[in-house]
């Protein structure tokens, strides 16, 4: 399965995304059917990074009442991704 640049749901900004990033791990966003190789190869491709390392994380959606009914927020894909050492990428950075 080859993964597509449109798969990367969101860049995720917290704080402590912003202090792993100073240390070159992004945190993205996907759908659920992306594997760490196929997201390797989109890092390749689009942003001219070999990333050095690639953590995986299923995230389950959290339930939420709304007007008092309860529902599901959809589960996602959470991926920890390592640059080299000095490599910083544009667009992804704030």
């Amino acid at each position: 399965m080859a993964a597509d640049i449109t798969d990367i749901k969101a860049i995720i900004y917290t704080d402590k995304t912003f202090s792993l990033q100073e240390h070159g791990v992004y945190t993205v966003k996907t759908s659920k059917r992306v594997t760490k190789n196929s997201l390797k190869e989109v890092f390749k491709k689009y942003f001219d990074v070999t990333p050095v390392r690639v953590n995986s994380l299923n995230q389950g959606g959290k339930v939420k009442k709304f007007r008092g009914r309860e529902g599901k927020q959809p589960d996602f894909k959470k991926f920890y991704v390592w640059v080299p050492e000095g490599t910083t990428i544009k667009g992804l950075e704030v």
